[in-house]
């Protein structure tokens, strides 16, 4: 979650793209070059351990707009193993 966070935060939209799972990942997985994130706070984290196959993470995650308006998103986030990496699969509905 952190690696993703960071690399929404620096643009780095070839790991997001590595890190969304194939079955779910849209065609083009990039960043919002219009927002400015601005810090990170996980709320809960339910399995994701070494012996897990899955994992939940919820998040609040801070930005900031191009026009100075302040924001944030709040998700809960379901990871799943693949080849021994961890990949974002979805947000829980």
């Amino acid at each position: 979650m952190r690696s993703r966070y960071v690399a929404f935060a620096v643009g780095d939209d070839d790991h997001l793209f590595r890190t969304w799972h194939p079955r779910t990942r849209p065609a083009e997985a990039g960043a919002d070059v219009t927002m400015r994130w601005t810090g990170l706070e996980i709320i809960d984290v339910v399995a994701g351990g070494i012996d897990d196959v899955d994992g939940v993470v919820e998040f609040v995650a801070r930005y900031e707009m191009q026009d100075g308006e302040a924001g944030q998103s709040r998700e809960r986030s379901r990871f799943t193993r693949r080849a021994g990496r961890w990949m974002y699969l979805d947000a829980e509905g």
